[in-house]
């Protein structure tokens, strides 16, 4: 595997560089929730960093139960080295939807839902050195829109107290402190850099059909975007090429503690390699329409892996290639 080289920000003219769009919907990774695929949004409470919450956590394991936890490929690579497995044994035991969210199909029961596959009742998570920031960050969730970041809890009630109700009797904590205490820097580095990376594979799907001239010439296109933009996670990635979703969601790329940031700027300079030599060469519709859909959903499969509302992005992207003209 290739180690992380330090961490560059690359040029204008090193990314995909045709449609300007504007800046993307809130990117929300959220709170852990009981629904497997759903873009849907629950009403969330937002907070402020002075807001004192009961944030002490009960050591229970009742939010390791039954939930939806949405992982990048660094943390997916993260985990898969604390387990001591290859990214794609750890991939094809651990993970559901093509490698974006971890399986909770663990033995141990609360209330009849299953425990993280990461849960072991007698020592806790298995991995929590390397745990996602989905649990990290838990009760509370993270939006972001261009620089701007809020936090979050979900639901007008507050999630620990239906599963913890002593958590009351333990000291509240600002939401400042708790933030603090969870070592969030690089995870939350990590989820701004791969939204940031979806970004650069939504627009590779544009150079396709704009930069060719496909989009002027041929109808059908959008509709085939729509397509992809209505799949569940899982059929995204059935969609999806198998040697395209493996260099998304299992690259060769090794995680090295304090160099999350390095592994996506590695990443992304892999993908962009890959789509350059892959699709250089294109010329007729038919290709390059299966391309762009390719790179759309790529996008869309990145986008989710880090909780952000997938149908969402999608339809702010399909109503800039209506906007340039895309039919």
């Amino acid at each position: 595997m290739l180690r992380c080289p330090p961490a560059t920000e690359p040029s204008r003219a090193d990314r995909f560089d045709s449609v300007q769009q504007p800046p993307p919907p809130y990117h929300f990774h959220p709170p852990h929730s009981h629904t497997n695929d759903t873009d849907a949004r629950m009403a969330d409470t937002i907070l402020a960093l002075g807001d004192v919450l009961p944030l002490t956590c009960t050591r229970a394991g009742t939010c390791c139960h039954g939930k939806a936890v949405w992982i990048n490929p660094w943390e997916l690579a993260s985990l898969a080295r604390a387990r001591g497995l290859p990214p794609g044994q750890f991939r094809e035991r651990h993970t559901e939807d093509g490698g974006i969210r971890l399986r909770f199909a663990g033995a141990d029961r609360w209330r009849g839902l299953a425990a993280c596959d990461q849960y072991d009742p007698a020592r806790g998570c298995v991995a929590h050195a390397a745990r996602p920031l989905a649990c990290r960050l838990f009760p509370l969730g993270r939006e972001r829109q261009g620089e701007a970041v809020r936090y979050v809890h979900d639901h007008l009630g507050f999630p620990c107290l239906a599963g913890c109700p002593e958590v009351v009797q333990l000291p509240s904590l600002t939401v400042a402190d708790y933030l603090a205490s969870q070592d969030l820097a690089e995870g939350e580095a990590v989820s701004d850099a791969y939204l940031d990376l979806a970004q650069d594979l939504g627009e590779g799907a544009f150079v396709l059909v704009f930069d060719s001239g496909l989009a002027a010439a041929e109808e059908g296109i959008l509709k085939q975007w729509r397509a992809m933009r209505d799949l569940g996670a899982l059929e995204r990635a059935k969609a999806v090429e198998p040697r395209l979703l493996d260099l998304l969601v299992i690259p060769a790329l090794e995680p090295t503690d304090g160099c999350g940031a390095a592994f996506v700027a590695a990443h992304g300079r892999l993908l962009r390699e890959h789509a350059q030599a892959s699709f250089a060469s294109l010329r007729t519709r038919d290709e390059l329409t299966r391309a762009s859909c390719q790179m759309l959903g790529l996008a869309l499969h990145l986008a989710r892996s880090l909780g952000a509302d997938a149908g969402a992005l999608g339809d702010h992207w399909l109503g800039v290639a209506r906007e340039n003209g895309l039919r």
